[in-house]
């Protein structure tokens, strides 16, 4: 008879504790060396995986899943070959454990200074994407630490071929195989009694949909670094160059629509909405995107529905855009210090001046101008990837990648110095 839930979660935790301690004190080129084995591995395994994968997006389809949805849940060769390449990319970056942030010697001769060492154990829930699974364990890894991965039930089949990948990468390399672990179970109830650890895990990353983060938050007994919602903006301003608006806010939409910065809300100045709105609005439309906006939206495109209240400030995830025209850019940066959730904000404009106003006013983990919202990611802003965007302000916000995987340790040499 097996071990009761609680007792198996616990176990994986410990082993975790465990191999994170050894992990921790591993020279870097052999942290890097099993990150090229997982991704040769991930390379190996490809029809595995790709296999597993189908199981996932027919059930998906067959439960009858937005399409967009189902996106962010498929893998395609090219999507793992570019899994595999981001692994390889995390393995190439600056190693930041043992890196001195600062130092100094004090008056009375103590030599200071100040070096990132790893978190520890982390315990990381997320939904749908698979490919998240290779950013969480590179990245952990890299860092020195450990990590117990829970991903969603819709993704059981496409998770469990990539860990075989990771395992066998660090079966390669002789690294602890509890260095990428697995909750026991994709039961809610598993992620209750690892959130519980407090004394063997020492962070919670949740990803995924706002009950869940919420739910994540609520019942850890360890830091969360959260991100509750992605209502991205985008505001083209009266100077905004016709041409790179449409670029910028069909991208921002319509590049990947389920995803966390793809925008869901445009505002644009009342100035130039009649001459503006409707080429955009057009362009919008022939990728398929709905359009709800305000009574001005409306008039100026008929073909757009008439917004609800709760069409502001809502993550559609989906080809359906919030449109709303604005006084000025007082009256975008109200609205979205409303309704934004400090994830992304974009202004197009020509106007510098109206650039960095809005870059200093808005606050948000990105401020962009004249590019897609789609560029807060942690792989297009150097990171090599991230294990998710904080909107949090403690401890780390926007994309988190290796840095923000470490804490900080001081190190204190002297000759026998006593505090007088």
């Amino acid at each position: 008879m097996s071990a009761p839930l609680l007792e198996q979660c616990r176990q994986v935790a410990q082993a975790a504790k465990d191999a994170s301690r050894v992990l921790a004190l591993t020279a870097g080129r052999r942290r890097e060396e099993a990150l090229d084995a997982i991704a040769d591995a991930l390379l190996q395994l490809s029809a595995q995986v790709l296999e597993a994968n189908a199981k996932d997006v027919a059930s998906s389809r067959a439960a009858g899943v937005a399409e967009a949805r189902v996106d962010r849940l498929l893998l395609t060769e090219k999507r793992i070959t570019a899994m595999a390449a981001g692994i390889r990319k995390v393995a190439s970056l600056p190693d930041p454990v043992g890196e001195v942030i600062e130092g100094g010697v004090r008056p009375n001769g103590l030599r200071v200074s100040k070096i990132r060492v790893p978190l520890g154990v982390v315990f990381f829930v997320y939904e749908s994407r698979p490919n998240v699974t290779t950013d969480a364990a590179a990245l952990c890894l890299k860092s020195g630490n450990a990590v117990i991965l829970r991903g969603g039930s819709e993704a059981r089949y496409s998770n469990a071929a990539i860990i075989a990948a990771v395992s066998e990468g660090l079966a390669k390399t002789g690294l602890p195989a509890a260095c990428v672990a697995t909750a026991p179970s994709l039961e809610r109830e598993a992620v209750d009694h690892i959130l519980g650890f407090g004394d063997l895990v020492d962070l919670a990353i949740p990803r995924g949909g706002e009950e869940l983060i919420r739910r994540v938050a609520a019942a850890a007994k360890m830091p969360v670094l959260k991100h509750y919602k992605g209502v991205c903006h985008v505001y083209l301003d009266a100077a905004a160059d016709p041409e790179t608006a449409v670029r910028v806010v069909v991208n921002s939409k319509c590049q990947r629509p389920g995803v966390c910065n793809a925008a869901e809300c445009l505002l644009v100045h009342a100035d130039v909405a009649a001459s503006l709105l409707p080429e955009v609005a057009a362009q919008l439309r022939s990728q398929g995107v709905e359009l709800r906006g305000c009574d001005r939206t409306v008039a100026l495109v008929p073909e757009a529905r008439s917004a609800t209240p709760d069409d502001f400030g809502r993550e559609f995830l989906d080809l359906v855009m919030a449109v709303k025209v604005v006084d000025d850019i007082d009256g975008a940066m109200e609205h979205i210090r409303r309704y934004g959730t400090g994830h992304t904000e974009c202004i197009v404009t020509k106007d510098w001046a109206q650039a960095q106003r809005f870059q200093r006013e808005v606050d948000a983990a990105a401020v962009m101008v004249n590019v897609s919202t789609r560029f807060n990611d942690g792989g297009e802003l150097g990171l090599g990837a991230e294990i998710g965007i904080s909107t949090d302000k403690f401890h780390a916000r926007g994309p988190c990648g290796l840095r923000e995987l470490t804490t900080t340790k001081y190190l204190v040499l002297g000759d026998g110095q006593v505090r007088e």
